[in-house]
């Protein structure tokens, strides 16, 4: 097994250097075929991703936009024994297109690299990077941005680019 990059100012680094590579490499992706890249996407995030520990990291707390279901609202307002009024009020607020969102970025229930309500998290931070969804040629946009700051996305692009033959062209 390849051993993984995981060393985050490492991992910036070679994104500055690679940008012109993962540029031709969106175009490459966009002209193959979008089941077997998802099929590849799908077996190269179930080898990688068990071996990195998100909470070593928590570059993701940092900069997503998270949105939350009001189940998901009851359930934070459960687990910090709160009001859902108190907790919409306290944490979140009501985006243009009237989805409920972390009102503040980095989230305030980071410390340090950890999330706070790790058990209670959010499916939108249960789901990142969103790697096991299908069609991941049409969020090849968003996955290169956090290519340089999600040790996961990083890994998988470069087996990706590995495994399709695009790094050997």
């Amino acid at each position: 097994m390849t051993s993984l990059t995981t060393d985050l100012s490492v991992i910036k680094a070679i994104a500055a250097a690679k940008e012109d590579e993962n540029d031709a490499f969106r175009r490459f992706i966009k002209n193959s075929d979008s089941d077997n890249i998802d099929k590849l996407v799908n077996e190269l995030n179930e080898r990688i991703t068990p071996q990195i520990d998100c909470t070593q990291c928590g570059n993701c707390c940092k900069s997503l936009i998270i949105s939350i279901s009001a189940v998901e609202l009851d359930s934070l307002a459960n687990h910090l024994n709160m009001e859902p009024a108190a907790v919409k009020t306290t944490y979140l607020e009501e985006s243009e297109q009237g989805q409920l969102i972390m009102k503040s970025i980095p989230c305030n229930f980071l410390t340090g690299t950890r999330c706070s309500i790790y058990e209670h998290r959010f499916s939108d931070c249960r789901e990142f990077p969103h790697l096991h969804k299908k069609e991941f040629s049409s969020r090849l946009f968003s996955m290169l941005m956090h290519y340089g700051t999600c040790p996961i996305i990083f890994n998988v692009m470069e087996a990706l680019k590995t495994t399709t033959g695009f790094i050997n062209r």
